[in-house]
């Protein structure tokens, strides 16, 4: 009896409307032939899916990956650490007081009628979740490359597993501010039922910005040293430390096209009884967050096949 030849990496057969050597459609494909003594083989392709459905189709179907990809993360980030998750408080707080001496008293930036302690800790929960997730997010496919060039997995659920596993940071946070709240006596309002618009904004502005950014680092090396500019520049494009009515009237529209401008102010308003509501800069937000969405799975869609070749 003949041996059959060997499929080597990449190659594929087909029958039917397929020719050989043709790539299967979808994610995973089965193909039939015949070789050696007329014995019908089955040849398993499996690969990125070829369209926007299929590539998150197939991170929805291993999201149990997911999961274990985001406890790891957070197993590997608070070992050996004496303070442990308490990590998660340290950074904003350290970072309110900085604000609190040189922005509130020294300078007397105003902030929108609430204690300027609880308003710069309201803007930087969701700025650090934002800023830490894309740092770590831009470094998930090049940090994992046993998983991108020695097996199949859908590629995007690395980046999304960067940014879940500051989730705990976050809730950590939240229930910080939630003390700080009760000491300063202030309570939420009925506003506080847009927190679950708000939050799913700054999901999908992360989600989206660390998914082009992990793509983009695969080909291009220098975005690790850009990426750390970024969120610097961005961070004071963005009202954490101050108000966005001190902002001119003239540069508001180009202002709010940062998506993360509706994410902060909307939280901050979403849980203080804050003087204004950024209503104009959520709706923005809001558009432009499904655009910036499907823009970087278009482009993660598109390298998706090259990672294994170029990482």
């Amino acid at each position: 009896m003949r041996r059959s030849p060997e499929l080597t990496s990449g190659q594929t057969t087909g029958t039917g409307k397929a020719g050989v050597g043709e790539p299967a459609a979808g994610p995973r494909a089965v193909e039939t032939r015949t070789v050696g003594d007329d014995v019908p083989r089955s040849v398993t392709r499996i690969g990125p899916g070829s369209t926007w459905g299929s590539t998150v189709g197939e991170a929805w179907r291993h999201r149990e990956l997911l999961y274990f990809l985001v406890w790891r993360d957070l197993k590997a980030r608070y070992r050996q650490t004496i303070v442990g998750a308490a990590w998660a408080v340290v950074q904003p707080l350290t970072l309110m007081l900085v604000f609190s001496l040189f922005v509130g008293i020294v300078l007397h930036v105003p902030s929108d009628g609430v204690p300027y302690p609880v308003f710069a800790f309201a803007g930087l929960l969701p700025w650090n979740f934002f800023s830490q997730s894309i740092l770590r997010g831009s470094e998930s496919l090049v940090g994992q490359t046993n998983l991108v060039s020695k097996v199949y997995v859908p590629r995007l659920i690395l980046p999304v597993a960067a940014t879940g596993s500051f989730l705990l940071d976050f809730l950590i946070s939240f229930v910080v501010l939630g003390g700080m709240m009760l000491y300063y006596g202030l309570a939420p309002s009925a506003e506080i039922l847009w927190l679950p618009v708000v939050i799913l904004l700054l999901l999908g502005t992360t989600i989206a910005v660390g998914t082009f950014l992990a793509a983009l680092n695969v080909k291009y090396r220098d975005v690790r040293a850009a990426v750390p500019v970024l969120t610097q520049v961005w961070f004071f494009a963005t009202p954490v430390a101050y108000p966005a009515s001190l902002v001119p009237e003239k540069w508001r529209l180009l202002y709010d096209l940062n998506p993360m401008v509706g994410a902060v102010d909307g939280f901050r308003w979403a849980l203080l009884p804050t003087d204004t509501a950024p209503l104009a800069s959520m709706a923005i937000a809001a558009a432009v967050v499904p655009l910036l969405l499907l823009l970087s799975l278009a482009y993660f869609r598109r390298v998706d096949r090259t990672f294994a070749d170029i990482i």
